[in-house]
């Protein structure tokens, strides 16, 4: 089931080939985009729904359907918001698109910014992307001269696009949150009612896309929304790009179809599991918040939102973390729980307190010096914690350790039971 080369749609991802504009177009972009917006606003909305495009930052909701959302005649202005924060552990693909195929990027947002009536977006990229900043700064520079937009463009829909970089706080990847930094303010997450849609940015109708979502748009509009469709699985449908880093032979990001298998990924891309897919422990799915999976599981699963849900994990961004079995899985979950504390915005008490107290309790656990009886605990307050914040911080929290005790329920008590063990034996 490996894509065509004929269906990518990032076809410079690696960098091998000119990043500029005379590259992009000489792969196909900037191709007939006068011809969509000619079409309406409708029209492309319309394309987008047929494609069947889930929402490539996480979350997996249908991007036409969010397009639709926003007002068709409102007083204020419309913005398209693009979140280039990409702080996720393990998430790895939006900076190449903005390092390799800007123009993809540029034009996909003057596309869907048509959509939503809006002739402003704002990129929020993360503060530790210098290098991609400067490259897509380059590449809008190139739009502008080249009148492709801006004030009386080619196309006939005035547009700008402007870069905001954020300093390095994973919060301002949350699409409110993020919001609230491009204002100039704190990047804490804001109560939802009311949504960006109604009330974004500068309290105006605002729509927040992922780089990738965005960067598919055009392609979608040129092959057609049944091209797109046809591509994985049914309700999963098209190309996605797919990081795969931990334990494997060569760590990569590579564009695939949906529901591709997870071994036939790790094997045809990244030369297989280190030591073979025998010394495969688990995976985490989609970035460090998703709940991980055990290898068992890992024989028959396709990478897609559906499979990972049944199995009570997620795609989230394709972001796969390879652990074998030389891994110390009790201490990989706990570092990831002390990164979740660390970034916090601290405003849900929950979230504040509990994501401190669960690290603590997994450092333990990890050294053994805890109380079997503390496991159940520790899953009981991370379901305090799940559902209980104004942001999913909360829940990317609680998962990985939901994922722990899960799966791997028996590793903590073995490792309580020698650490007691050592210690009577000491005693003696």
């Amino acid at each position: 089931m490996l894509l065509e080369d004929k269906d990518r749609i990032f076809r410079n991802i690696y960098g091998f080939h000119d990043s500029g504009l005379k590259g992009a177009i000489s792969r196909g972009s900037w191709d007939g985009t006068k011809f969509f917006i000619e079409k309406g606003h409708d029209w492309i909305i319309s394309e987008v729904k047929t494609s069947g495009l889930r929402g490539r930052g996480g979350a997996g909701f249908p991007t036409g359907l969010k397009w639709s959302f926003m007002p068709k005649a409102d007083p204020r202005p419309s913005y398209l918001v693009i979140n280039a924060d990409e702080s996720e552990p393990g998430s790895c693909k939006d900076r190449e698109i903005m390092r390799n195929d800007p123009h993809l990027l540029i034009e996909g947002a003057l596309l869907a910014a048509f959509a939503m009536r809006a002739h402003t977006s704002y990129i929020y990229i993360r503060g530790e992307f210098i290098r991609e900043r400067e490259r897509l700064q380059r590449a809008i520079d190139e739009a502008y001269e080249a009148k492709l937009i801006g004030k009386n463009n080619v196309h006939g829909w005035d547009f700008d696009f402007y870069i905001a970089h954020g300093a390095g706080a994973y919060i301002c990847g949350e699409e409110t949150a993020l919001l609230e930094s491009l204002e100039g303010r704190k990047g804490q997450p804001r109560l939802k009612p009311p949504f960006p849609a109604n009330v974004g940015l500068y309290g105006a109708p605002t729509t927040i896309n992922n780089v990738e979502s965005i960067a598919v748009v055009p392609d979608i509009l040129r092959r057609g929304g049944h091209w797109f469709a046809a591509l994985g699985l049914p309700n999963n449908t098209g190309t996605k790009l797919f990081q795969i880093s931990g334990h494997v032979n060569r760590p990569c990001v590579v564009e695939e179809e949906m529901g591709i298998p997870l071994r036939q990924l790790i094997d045809e891309h990244c030369g297989g599991v280190r030591g073979g897919w025998s010394n495969l422990l688990a995976v985490i799915p989609g970035g460090s918040s998703m709940p991980l999976i055990p290898a068992d599981l890992c024989e028959t699963l396709t990478m897609d939102f559906d499979s990972l849900t049944k199995l009570k994990s997620g795609l989230g961004t394709a972001a796969i973390i390879v652990l074998d079995k030389s891994a110390d899985v009790i201490k990989a979950i706990a570092r990831i729980a002390y990164f979740y504390k660390h970034e916090s915005c601290g405003q849900c008490t929950p979230c504040r307190e509990g994501t401190g107290w669960m690290w603590r309790v997994l450092e333990r656990m990890a050294r053994g010096e805890a109380e079997k009886s503390e496991i159940d605990k520790l899953f009981d307050v991370s379901k305090q914690i799940e559902g209980h914040t104004i942001c999913a911080l909360g829940d990317a929290a609680a998962w990985p350790v939901q994922g722990l005790i899960r799966h791997f329920r028996p590793v903590i008590e073995a490792r309580i039971d020698a650490y007691q063990a050592a210690h009577k034996e000491a005693a003696e």
